[in-house]
């Protein structure tokens, strides 16, 4: 006697919400594609009034002049530098205050929960203005602190709120047995706790990453006249020319520019879907 296996027939709805998350992953990766391709294209055909979403001759030129540039490596290395920063010094402070903010008992708790809450709404442009006034007068200008110490600020709201939830997730039953066993507090944070809340660390880091790597506004603010302390974003400025920008250059050093996040993204992607998903269970 044989056995099948029943065919699964899809919904009408479920049909049309699979097209629409096609359509819509399409419609996010089209301006991705176009930027690579126009990075490949001859000069010629980026300046033709024919677009065409394919090329024919592929070719190098455009990163060859984006290599070329002078200094371009060290804007790299200064946007490397001041993206692992601020990954790595808002990482720590917000496990440590969503700690704090979670674990003990403290006066105007709430309140400051509420100021990380409303930080959030302010917008960066409102705040452009006061920061440059504050960095000139801390003697931070054209230098990279004066890039790394405002970003700090605005990605450490984000990463408190959501640090909380997943320190407000381990049972403080855990944390008893620990003590019980003679764990200190300070073994128990680091050797405990830190690796439970770790993907919260991974997902609040890509956040992190990405508004710092892709910074231009901060970057054209604060570095002024020290060229040596720009990032990789002001690196896009060569190519804009008074009498006809270089849209093949402009085009491969976004294409550059977006690798490392894509790099970082795959690393910590696993950590990253289960850290969202900590997140969205709290």
């Amino acid at each position: 006697m044989s056995t099948r296996t029943p065919l699964r027939v899809r919904r009408p709805g479920r049909l049309a919400a699979e097209a629409a998350a096609l359509v819509i992953a399409a419609a996010v990766a089209f301006p991705l594609y176009w930027m690579v391709l126009s990075a490949f294209k001859p000069a010629g055909e980026i300046q033709s009034t024919e677009a065409r979403p394919w090329t024919l001759a592929p070719s190098l030129d455009s990163f060859r002049r984006v290599f070329e540039q002078q200094d371009f490596g060290r804007y790299f290395l200064n946007s490397l530098t001041v993206a692992g920063t601020v990954v790595i010094a808002s990482a720590l402070i917000a496990f440590l205050a969503a700690t704090a903010v979670t674990r003990f008992r403290f006066r105007f708790r709430t309140t400051l929960l509420i100021m990380f809450l409303v930080a959030q709404m302010v917008p960066v442009e409102a705040l452009t203005i006061p920061l440059f006034f504050l960095m000139r007068d801390f003697g931070q200008l054209n230098t990279l602190g004066s890039l790394i110490l405002p970003h700090l600020a605005f990605s450490l709201p984000f990463a408190i709120w959501m640090l909380r939830g997943f320190v407000k997730a381990v049972p403080e039953a855990l944390e008893e047995a620990a003590y019980i066993d003679g764990a200190s507090r300070t073994r128990f944070l680091w050797q405990i706790l830190f690796p439970l809340v770790f993907p919260g660390l991974v997902a609040t880091s890509v956040f992190s990453f990405i508004s710092t790597w892709n910074d231009f506004l901060f970057a054209k603010s604060f570095i002024i006249s020290d060229t040596s302390q720009s990032t990789l974003p002001m690196a896009l400025l060569v190519f804009f020319k008074p009498d006809e920008n270089d849209w093949g250059g402009i085009m491969a050093a976004s294409t550059v520019m977006t690798i490392p996040v894509l790099v970082f993204f795959v690393l910590v992607q696993r950590r990253l879907v289960s850290g969202l998903g900590g997140a969205v269970k709290d």
